[in-house]
């Protein structure tokens, strides 16, 4: 029996011998090296058969896979193991931190509001391409929110302006404007979340921007994120409000509107009042 040390060089001994030219790969060399420096662990390690000579083709497709292999972003990173996170300047802090729970809240929105814009597309209401867009502009809310305003960089602080002119703000003003004016029926009463799928995503994206904004509040007045973020969070919520009506409105669907519970038990004892008397009288006409 030999070891990978002593069959390597047995092989590279028979190529200077036949002067066939014979590409052994780093790893092979570095197995055999620590092998060879290691007893107890090479002998404790099942012994390889030898490996078939490497072709000039095999070789340059390890060396590829070997450089999208190191180019390759991994999702785990261990950095927050003891309850740390970063923020975008670099400082870390415990994730129990406020800008935490308005990065997490923020996120949630995103999320929900990717439901939603699916369901959206599935009725071609119109609303997926707005709803693409603000999602977009979250990341960059998250960016400024993850950046202390306070922050010594004038360069991470630029980056990560938020809406600086109000112009996404007063775009969604106009997005509300526009979806009144297609037809949709008057607010007259308070209504429950429905209407149908994309109606009620929407309103769960509006309950999750709510508190996304509650939030973020308490990181404005005290100068860690830009009012901005605050003013376009508040105008988000009407605008999805808006948003869900006009989706119950496209899908035909009817929107239920909030009774009394008194009022609901009423209804409920009077139709069932109703079909007792029409069981009877159903009974008697048989008799």
């Amino acid at each position: 029996m030999f070891s990978t040390a002593a069959m390597l060089s047995t092989r590279l001994s028979r190529a200077i011998v036949t002067r066939t030219p014979v590409t052994v790969s780093s790893a092979l060399i570095s197995r055999a090296s620590i092998n060879a420096a290691n007893p107890i662990r090479h002998f404790s390690t099942p012994i390889e058969p030898p490996a078939p000579a490497v072709t000039e083709k095999a070789s340059t497709t390890t060396e590829k896979l070997s450089a999208a292999s190191a180019k390759r972003i991994h999702i785990y990173t261990r950095t927050g193991d003891k309850g740390t996170s970063a923020l975008f300047t670099g400082e870390r802090r415990a994730k129990s931190d406020p800008i935490f729970d308005a990065l997490g809240a923020t996120d949630e929105l995103a999320s929900v509001l990717g439901l939603a814009r699916e369901f959206c597309e599935e009725a071609d209401n119109g609303l997926a391409p707005k709803l693409e867009m603000i999602q977009c502009l979250l990341q960059d809310a998250g960016a400024n929110i993850a950046t202390p305003r306070w922050c010594e960089s004038d360069a991470h602080l630029k980056r990560t302006e938020f809406d600086p002119d109000g112009a996404q703000a007063a775009l969604l003003e106009r997005w509300i404007d526009d979806l009144e004016d297609q037809g949709l029926p008057p607010l007259r009463n308070f209504i429950l979340p429905s209407g149908g799928r994309a109606a009620s995503a929407l309103h769960m994206a509006r309950s999750v921007c709510r508190r996304a904004e509650r939030t973020v509040v308490p990181l404005v007045h005290d100068g860690t994120a830009s009012q901005t973020v605050g003013k376009y969070l508040n105008r988000l919520s009407d605008f999805l409000f808006t948003a869900a009506r006009f989706a119950a409105f496209k899908d035909g669907k009817p929107e239920q509107v909030y009774r009394s519970v008194t009022s609901q038990q009423a209804a409920m004892e009077a139709r069932a009042s109703r079909a007792v008397r029409r069981g009877k009288t159903e009974s008697e006409e048989k008799q």
